[in-house]
């Protein structure tokens, strides 16, 4: 089981479902007591609750260029760069979730995938030289065939979650979003994996 290590440890099983969140710099919620939850599992879930919730903060993802971009940049690593076979995803105003099966380590599509849209990103809103990702991924590897489904829901319906759209088919960055506009994009699954 390779595993890196940036403030936190990240472990990447081989032939392991990935559970993936990244958050725009500047866009970490209000100081949210990660100590009293159960699990990590609670913990993650109320600072992603958290997440949906901030009206301060960067909001750039909310912007369709931006969205835009980055579920492009989401497809293209898996119909072109074959980094992973993605199977749901979700672009929130500060922050984007997916869950891949990944064919590469985790750093390299990461590196990719943070570093060509926070260009682009930057470019589109005018500023040099300025963070645009938060450095550090949340990751979670899926240990049950049956976390897959449930994993699935839980990114499509967060924007419904959080209140941006009354059915995740409307949410057009997102795969649910994509999925229900025909012709959905070509490489984007339209099936659930199997297992």
């Amino acid at each position: 089981m390779p595993e890196y290590r940036r403030r936190l440890p990240h472990f990447q099983p081989n032939n392991a479902y990935l559970f993936l969140t990244w958050r725009l710099w500047g866009s970490l919620p209000v100081k949210v007591d990660l100590t009293v939850y159960p699990t990590p599992g609670h913990a993650f879930l109320a600072h992603d609750r958290a997440l949906d919730g901030r009206a301060s903060g960067p909001l750039w993802l909310r912007g369709s260029r931006i969205a835009d971009l980055v579920a492009q940049a989401i497809l293209i690593g898996d119909g072109e760069r074959h980094f992973y076979q993605l199977c749901a995803w979700a672009v929130m105003p500060n922050h984007v979730h997916m869950l891949i099966l990944p064919a590469v380590p985790i750093p390299v599509l990461m590196r990719w995938l943070k570093g060509s849209t926070a260009r682009s990103a930057n470019r589109i809103l005018g500023r040099t030289g300025q963070q645009f990702w938060q450095d550090e991924s949340y990751d979670h590897y899926l240990r049950r065939s049956s976390q897959v489904d449930r994993t699935i829901a839980y990114i499509e319906e967060n924007p419904v979650a959080a209140g941006l759209v009354c059915s995740a088919e409307h949410w057009p960055w997102s795969s649910a979003g994509w999925q229900a506009k025909p012709p959905a994009p070509p490489n984007l699954p339209a099936l659930r994996p199997k297992m």
